[in-house]
């Protein structure tokens, strides 16, 4: 079944971990992919197409946007998922670090929905997915600097699908809680297990596990759904 058949969708951050089972699901379900890393991941096949890109950078937005719809014409699906984490407490946290966060996290996923939202709302079709976290929800101790971005992302999520909700154009967040990917394998053991004993279903999660809910947002199966959050986080939320 090609749930996504004859649609064209730009997924950033998808070099690893939920960006790469995103755009490998799309490619899965019909859709002609746009896969975006800042490192050289090129290693795709099939119909994903990989570019490398600063999501924090304007003109390679720019660039991005107009090349792909020079090559297939439209924009159907955009998936803001690139982003990075600092771990310093907020009182050593350089100015320089936390702008970097807030570049890829917040601005980086402004751009994208700044520069897709031309092409959409002339077609009058579009569906926009940024990704959040459940940091975005809740916070805990540390990484205050990715809590502010991730509330961030989910509220200028709700704001672009009130502005843009009678156009076609669908704008909703995904949340995911504790999945094991290179970014979480990175993290200290002991705030990963942390994390896994605070969530009921008492496991992390898988990145194919949430790739099939961005599945569904940029389906036509999602098409009354509109600044709504998909939760993804093993019951964590619901404590």
């Amino acid at each position: 079944m090609n749930r996504l058949d004859g649609k064209v969708a730009i997924v950033t951050g998808a070099g690893r971990g939920i960006g790469r089972a995103i755009a490998e699901a799309f490619a899965r379900e019909g859709a002609t992919v746009i896969a975006t890393s800042q490192s050289d991941h090129a290693d795709f096949s099939g119909n994903i197409e990989f570019h490398k890109q600063d999501v924090a950078e304007e003109a390679g937005w720019k660039d991005l946007v107009s090349a792909v719809l020079e090559r297939h014409g439209r924009i159907d699906v955009l998936v803001n998922n690139a982003g990075i984490i600092a771990y310093d407490p907020l009182h050593e946290l350089s100015v320089a670090d936390w702008d970097r966060v807030v570049a890829v996290n917040q601005t980086g996923v402004w751009l994208g929905m700044r520069e897709v939202l031309p092409g959409m709302l002339a077609a009058g079709v579009g569906s926009i997915i940024n990704v959040s976290s459940i940091w975005g929800n809740a916070a805990v101790s540390g990484a205050h600097a990715y809590h502010a971005t991730k509330g961030a992302v989910r509220n200028m999520s709700k704001n672009a699908a009130i502005t843009y909700a009678t156009t076609g154009v669908r704008v909703n967040s995904l949340h995911p809680g504790f999945i094991e990917t290179p970014l979480t394998d990175a993290q200290a053991p002991e705030v990963n297990d942390y994390v896994v004993s605070m969530t009921p279903m008492g496991r992390a999660g898988r990145p194919e596990e949430i790739a099939w809910g961005a599945v569904f947002l940029a389906s036509d199966e999602s098409s009354f759904m509109t600044g709504a959050e998909l939760v993804i986080d093993g019951g964590y939320l619901a404590q």
